[in-house]
């Protein structure tokens, strides 16, 4: 499986992006759960996961400062 862009994620508006974060979190949650009882098949998939939340919450503090910074200077 190809690796999610962060291009792609910028395309994302917040509230997807937000339901996105919660998702992924979801599954690596899962993921730990499956690997503890020994009924995890693909552990590559924490580190796709984990990508995947790191482009997220990128994108979203980069969003968030970005609006910090333009309600400082108006």
């Amino acid at each position: 499986m190809a690796r999610p862009s962060i291009a792609d994620v910028r395309k994302l508006n917040d509230g997807d992006i937000t339901t996105q974060i919660d998702a992924t979190r979801r599954e690596l949650f899962t993921l730990r759960f499956e690997q503890a009882t020994r009924r995890l098949e693909n552990p590559h998939r924490f580190k796709q996961a984990r990508i995947k939340l790191a482009h997220l919450m990128t994108v979203q503090s980069e969003r968030q400062r970005q609006a910090s910074a333009a309600t400082s200077a108006s």
